[in-house]
């Protein structure tokens, strides 16, 4: 049986990148682990040769953009901050379909990235593609789970050469991989490369992508505290979906007609499989309450999924 030796792993890789990114290259950074650990692989590579690229898209998590910037300042990786936001949403207009979410989502930011590295003069797309993204993704004899946007998503009119240094690798590798080079967000909880737009069912508008935005931070808050408090462990991944359905409630005396939250949390070691945490009462009922509370002109009704990966996927979309 062999192991995962981090140390060995990042010198034949950097050993690699230099080898293989002849000119200057870009990286799509998300501040997740995956992105960020490639983009400090390639920064260890060429230096000032690469230049990591944060797209808001507008379906980020709460205040993410300011945290992005921020690591990889203190990583010392050039990086530039792009709002897109806009751009997505009219791409997304309409749209209701999953898998075309993805693969508009994914041909949107390769043009983005494709205008910043003319202007930068870039030859090479980095990326942090990990081995369960192109699992599911399908090809081949594989059947197509979901596509990933960094993998289905891609169009085949790309002009820069795909550089992929950590898509052999699984989640718990990447982590362990994190730890050696020092990234702060090694433990972070996945977060899917695009984002809110398939945590909204149906159509990905600003206003219901601003809805689950709030009702995720809040349920990321609600169990990180419980879990600081040993009240219960943290889930692998934890967060909130909104559903195409409203349902008739009360707020004060008045009936209302809102929106219903969908709360998701589960235990997994590598992403392929994903048990349905078992989340204690009090922490689902403080959940329910804040969002119903904070969000009263929007939502009156928050479900649990219990369902575990097979037969469900993680995110819902």
């Amino acid at each position: 049986m062999s192991f995962f030796e981090p140390a060995k792993f990042v010198e034949e890789t950097v050993d690699t990148l230099k080898s293989q990114l002849t000119d200057k290259a870009i990286i799509a950074a998300s501040g997740g682990v995956d992105s960020t650990v490639a983009a400090v692989l390639a920064a260890k590579a060429v230096g000032d040769n690469l230049l990591a690229i944060y797209v808001d898209t507008g379906y980020m998590r709460f205040n993410e953009s300011k945290f992005v910037s921020s690591m990889l300042e203190d990583l010392g990786v050039q990086h530039k901050v792009i709002d897109a936001s806009e751009r997505f949403y009219k791409g997304l207009e309409g749209v209701i379909d999953p898998e075309e979410k993805r693969k508009i989502i994914g041909e949107l930011f390769i043009r983005v990235f494709e205008e910043e590295a003319k202007e930068y003069g870039g030859k090479f797309l980095v990326q942090g593609t990990i081995a369960p993204d192109w699992i599911e993704s399908g090809g081949g004899i594989r059947d197509t789970i979901k596509s990933h946007h960094n993998v289905g998503g891609l169009p085949d009119d790309m002009e820069m050469e795909l550089c992929e240094p950590i898509r052999e690798l699984y989640k718990d590798e990447v982590r362990s991989l994190a730890e050696y080079l020092n990234v702060s967000v090694s433990q972070r909880q996945p977060f899917p490369g695009p984002g809110l737009a398939v945590r909204v069912m149906g159509e990905a508008t600003p206003e219901r992508t601003e809805i689950v935005r709030q009702a995720c931070h809040i349920a990321e808050e609600e169990m990180e505290l419980a879990a600081k408090e040993g009240v219960m462990e943290l889930p692998w991944q934890y967060f909130a979906v909104i559903l195409p359905v409203k349902t008739v409630g009360v707020q004060g005396d008045v009936r209302a007609y809102g929106n219903t939250i969908a709360v998701r949390a589960v235990h997994s070691y590598d992403a392929m499989t994903a048990q349905a945490a078992e989340l204690p009462y009090s922490v689902l009922k403080k959940i329910s309450e804040r969002i119903t509370r904070e969000l009263k002109n929007d939502v009156n009704r928050v479900v649990y999924d219990i369902t575990d990966k097979p037969p469900g996927t993680i995110e819902w979309e």
